[in-house]
């Protein structure tokens, strides 16, 4: 029995030796079109759960269930743009965070702090960049000064931090990149709404 987002669905007569085949099959009569997977449960598990074995590796002779949970993509990225905002907070907290360890001279502390932070701009930079690419119908004045400003502040937070200049980094924190990640909160906004018009 193949069930995709509550309802059941007919693979028709083929006999499929493994699981594979039957996602293949999914895909090929596109119950998956503009849709991303979700979750997968085969016998009531998630599919995730069954690794290291791959789909192929799956007998239909073991499998007496398979239910697939979908999302429309544009659905999915107005989602994600939710967790973005969730992001710019914890960049906000992080940037106060730091700041604060660099002025009470806790600097090893500070220093990974400051490095977690880093990863956590550079991932949400990434994933902003590619939900403008895709959905995007025009250039937002808010996005391009935004990241022409936070690709400032790198170079700039770079070099104060080979300096070791530890409170310039504070201040910089404090009173150049607070303000700039609140910026963000407009740029996500307007992408939201550009995915909500492109998809309609």
């Amino acid at each position: 029995m193949i069930i995709i987002d509550g309802k059941q669905y007919d693979i028709g007569s083929n006999n499929f030796e493994n699981l594979e085949q039957v996602f293949n099959k999914v895909v090929e009569d596109g119950h998956l079109e503009d849709r991303v997977v979700t979750d997968v449960r085969v016998n009531e598990e998630s599919f995730s759960e069954i690794y290291p074995h791959q789909a192929e590796d799956i007998e239909m002779s073991e499998i007496e269930s398979v239910e697939i949970v979908t999302m429309a993509t544009n659905e999915m990225a107005v989602e994600i743009t939710l967790e973005l905002y969730k992001v710019v907070n914890l960049m906000s907290e992080g940037g106060k965070r730091v700041a604060e360890l660099f002025r009470q001279a806790d600097d090893a502390e500070a220093l990974e702090t400051y490095q977690d932070l880093i990863d956590v701009i550079r991932n949400f930079l990434n994933m902003i960049g590619i939900l403008r690419d895709e959905y995007s119908l025009k250039d937002h004045p808010e996005y391009v000064s935004s990241a022409e400003e936070m690709n400032d502040m790198f170079t700039e937070m770079g070099n104060v931090l080979e300096n070791e200049d530890w409170i310039l980094l504070a201040d910089l924190l404090e009173y150049e990149f607070l303000p700039a990640v609140e910026k963000w909160k407009k740029v996500i906004k307007n992408l939201r709404d550009d995915i909500r018009v492109t998809t309609r």
